[in-house]
């Protein structure tokens, strides 16, 4: 088993969308975080199953760290 980062947004529109940073084109939406997640997970594995029918490497994350930093605003 493997597990991959994800990150969850706000959707403007409503509901929540999510990307996988170490699986560049995999996202995926949920009207709540827990439906995106359940979507994602989905979406991780269709991903991965197509990779594989075209005999391309999984990408595995290794330690991928995703942090926030606070910055003083300037004003213009």
């Amino acid at each position: 088993m493997t597990g991959y980062t994800i990150i969850i947004h706000p959707a403007e529109e409503g509901g929540y969308w999510v990307e996988v940073p170490t699986l560049p084109g995999c996202f995926s939406q949920g009207e709540s975080i827990e439906e995106a997640m359940k979507n994602v997970k989905e979406a991780i594995e269709l991903h991965i199953e197509d990779l594989m029918e075209e005999h391309e490497s999984i990408p595995i994350e290794n330690d991928l760290i995703i942090g926030r930093i606070q910055v003083t605003q300037i004003e213009a």
